[in-house]
């Protein structure tokens, strides 16, 4: 039987075990009515917000998204008059022809693809390479810089001798880091030495002018009249050489201003830009190809490439007939990626759509999709474009690699049941090189000789009643 001692014990332990619980309800009670306020204090400030806008808010990454961009043209333009206008007979024409002059630089940027990262006062900072990165982004930043320059000049008001408005462009072209603004009008905000160096030109440079960094030059002075500038001191870097635009190269110009391009320039800028086009089309192909496509693969279509150019050059072409060899080279056989038997005709359409959108004269794709349709077996060129897509088509027929090439198309041919044994496959080939010719003096003479000795090498694969 429990003792009275034991039993008192046993009631202080319950009655100590009670306040325990009674103070830890008590503490979480407190910390409810502190959490219950800062609730309310938070519900009271989401109010203030649509549900819609709450969604939106949720979807934005907690962490700063940053990307590489690793060629950037950065142009940084400083509008010069405001120290003048205070006072002046027709500030508020004045001011209208600048607001006029800030539409003007927004179409002008996007024409050229140039993006507007930011407008701080006076001072705008562009970026070429960042909407779609490519190749060309240091031409087109200077195009827009000399067209800007041109539109400040015509910004003449009331009868003045020049304009009032004058424009300081700095250019740099080299590698940012762009962070994601999630703003439509301006998506990144850019920073690095970059934007660092264009600011740098800009503020170095007279009012009218624009200035380039070395990096620029040496990518625009193909193109670009361009004479040195001095030089400019820049921490941890010594001395940076600076260039002065003074227009386009006449010779690339339209009119003697040098302020329009010809023909000739355009076929300059697209030869820089087709490595951009080669680049996302070899993508699509690597990608989209069937991958039983032993022959006509992306190797092909390199070759093909690699093959106009030589051929081209070598047998005198002009820059122009360069590009439109290279271009139907590039799309002959894109149209695998749809249809085996009808490629030419899908690789044609393929070409026309995207050079559509690359702005290509009417007259150059017409003649592009002409050359790849002249590829389609038996081929009949007409004109020198076409012999030398066929001579290149055909290259492997007088190349050492002949017979393991030869048996790729073979097994791509097996596997489509468009062909027999290797023995009727190779008969076939002999068949077919005995009569094939080469069309271009260049590829007589480069592939000729071994075409001969293919013949011999096929007549010994096969059995002797085989060969006649």
């Amino acid at each position: 039987m429990e003792s009275i001692e034991d039993y008192i014990l046993r009631i202080t332990k319950l009655a100590n075990r009670n306040k325990e619980l009674n103070d830890q309800l008590q503490g979480l009670v407190g910390r409810y009515e502190i959490i219950q306020k800062q609730n309310e204090k938070y519900l009271n400030l989401l109010s203030e917000y649509s549900y819609e806008e709450i969604e939106e808010r949720l979807k934005m990454p907690s962490k700063k998204r940053v990307k590489r961009f690793k060629m950037v043209s950065v142009l940084y333009a400083t509008i010069k008059g405001f120290d003048r206008i205070n006072g002046h007979a027709h500030s508020q024409e004045l001011i209208d022809a600048l607001d006029e002059l800030y539409l003007t630089f927004d179409d002008i940027a996007k024409k050229y693809g140039v993006l507007k990262v930011k407008t701080i006062g006076d001072t705008f900072l562009f970026a070429g390479g960042i909407l779609e990165e490519n190749r060309t982004n240091p031409i087109d930043v200077v195009n827009a810089a000399m067209e800007m320059q041109e539109a400040a000049k015509k910004c003449i008001i009331n009868g003045d001798n020049e304009p009032f408005w004058k424009v300081s462009i700095g250019i740099h072209t080299g590698p940012v880091l762009g962070e994601l603004t999630g703003k439509k009008s301006s998506p990144y905000t850019l920073t690095g030495e970059s934007v660092n160096i264009a600011s740098r030109m800009g503020m170095a440079c007279k009012d009218g002018d624009i200035n380039i960094s070395v990096m620029t030059y040496e990518l625009v002075k193909e193109f670009f009249k361009v004479d040195e500038n001095g030089k400019m001191p820049a921490k941890y870097k010594g001395f940076l050489d600076m260039f002065k635009v003074d227009g386009i190269l006449p010779k690339l110009a339209e009119n003697e201003a040098c302020t329009i391009p010809n023909r000739n320039f355009k076929t300059k800028y697209s030869l820089i830009q087709f490595m951009d086009i080669q680049e996302d089309l070899l993508d699509i192909l690597e990608h989209k190809l069937p991958e039983n496509l032993y022959y006509h693969n992306v190797k092909h279509t390199i070759d093909v490439v690699t093959e106009v150019e030589l051929i081209g050059w070598a047998e005198g072409l002009a820059e122009e007939e360069i590009l439109i060899l290279k271009l139907a080279g590039l799309f002959h056989d894109c149209g695998h990626t749809i249809d085996y038997h009808e490629h030419e005709m899908h690789g044609a359409k393929i070409a026309r759509d995207i050079l559509t959108n690359y702005s290509y004269p009417e007259d150059q794709i017409e003649t592009v999709c002409r050359l790849i349709m002249s590829t389609k077996y038996p081929p009949e060129p007409k004109d020198i474009l076409e012999q030398v897509i066929c001579d290149s088509d055909l290259d492997y027929l007088g190349r050492n690699d002949f017979i393991p090439v030869s048996n790729t198309l073979f097994q791509e041919l097996k596997e489509r049941n468009m062909i027999g044994t290797i023995d009727e496959w190779n008969q076939m080939q002999l068949s077919f090189i005995r009569k094939h010719q080469y069309y271009t003096e260049t590829a007589r003479n480069l592939r000729e000789v071994n075409k001969q000795s293919q013949i011999e090498r096929l007549e010994g694969l096969l059995q002797p009643s085989e060969k006649a």
